[in-house]
């Protein structure tokens, strides 16, 4: 099979698995209890005013026929016109974006995913050539001990150490809450302003790298293990080739499928939000607005924000097995 046959197989294949998606995500909304009694909470219950329960009852098609819901849910979710928010009484789409929910969790989880994949890919590779030494020993049980560890255990003691202790880095926010009431103009320069935020970051970038390196580190010690031992490695060496080479070039590069498999599905995670770091952090980003639309039972948010993160997990898988082909040659499209 051809690369182009491969690719219109795998896009056939990926929009029916987003038509399934779709159609299980508004099955699951629709089957939940309270929407209409959630909004006559919302509304203050015994002081709405006339005719309000109504108009709220129309703006979310809640006074429409199941078939004509499923239509424009349909018709929403494949423009990306998510409705309107319970919560706030704006547009999902607009919050998203407008507040910098999607701009924060895109910072924090970006720059941990990053981190957290280089560190834990180079130190696997490092120690998968001193098997049993006392630095992979170390590495070994250090990554399983952090990997093991709750995200808001680790959390709560770095805010003590850093924050508390130390009093080197904010405890949580993306900025001071003297910007909230300041105008422009008497805020700090762009250059200034983002070392502060940089500084509102460190803490809850490193708690997400710190419990997510283990798994590269452990998912590369093991796939370059099993390449070391294959007598392409031997010949490699024997050629006279600097160990640098051999590990890099040639054992990882034929053991790193897996590696990537773990790390696209960690990028398609991204926009998951880290829902306790966040809500920890007090991080404004959709994790911590996903967590408040749990508890406030604001549908169209969740709807919204489980419909992307399937995309972008589908997104990756596809991106996934097309690298495939790119960093192996032996890879054929069947």
């Amino acid at each position: 099979m051809t690369l182009r046959a491969y690719l219109a197989k795998r896009v056939i294949y990926t929009v029916i698995l987003v038509a399934f998606v779709i159609v299980l995500n508004w099955i699951i909304f629709e089957a939940m209890p309270g929407v209409s009694g959630n909004l006559y909470a919302v509304l203050g219950q015994s002081r709405i005013p006339p005719g309000a329960f109504e108009r709220q009852v129309a703006l979310y098609g809640l006074d429409q026929p199941p078939l004509t819901r499923f239509v424009d849910y349909v018709r929403n979710m494949l423009t990306f016109n998510f409705g309107i928010g319970i919560q706030s009484n704006l547009p999902v789409a607009t919050e998203m974006i407008s507040t910098g929910k999607l701009y924060n969790t895109l910072l924090l989880l970006g720059t941990s995913t990053v981190f957290s994949l280089v560190i834990g890919t180079v130190i696997g590779i490092l120690t998968s050539r001193r098997r049993g030494s006392t630095s992979d020993n170390f590495w070994v049980t250090s990554s399983l001990t952090t990997f093991s560890l709750p995200s808001f255990f680790i959390g709560i003691l770095l805010i003590f150490i850093f924050s508390v202790a130390l009093n080197w880095f904010p405890a949580g926010g993306t900025h001071p809450n003297s910007w909230d009431v300041a105008s422009q103009d008497l805020r700090p320069g762009l250059i200034q302003q983002y070392l502060i935020q940089m500084q509102y970051l460190f803490l809850p970038a490193l708690t997400l790298t710190i419990i997510s390196y283990g798994g590269f580190l452990l998912l590369t010690r093991a796939t370059m293990m099993e390449a070391l031992s294959e007598d392409y490695i031997l010949t490699a060496r024997a050629k006279g080739l600097s160990e640098r080479a051999v590990l890099f070039k040639h054992a990882f590069r034929n053991a790193s499928l897996p590696v990537i498999t773990n790390a696209a599905l960690s990028f398609g995670f991204i926009l998951t939000g880290a829902i306790i770091t966040e809500t920890i952090f007090n991080w404004p980003g959709l994790g911590l607005w996903l967590y408040n639309a749990i508890f406030y039972k604001d549908f169209p948010v969740m709807q919204a924000l489980f419909y992307i993160i399937a995309l972008s997990v589908i997104a990756a898988n596809f991106i996934s097995d097309i690298l495939y082909g790119i960093v192996d040659p032996r890879i054929r499209y069947e």
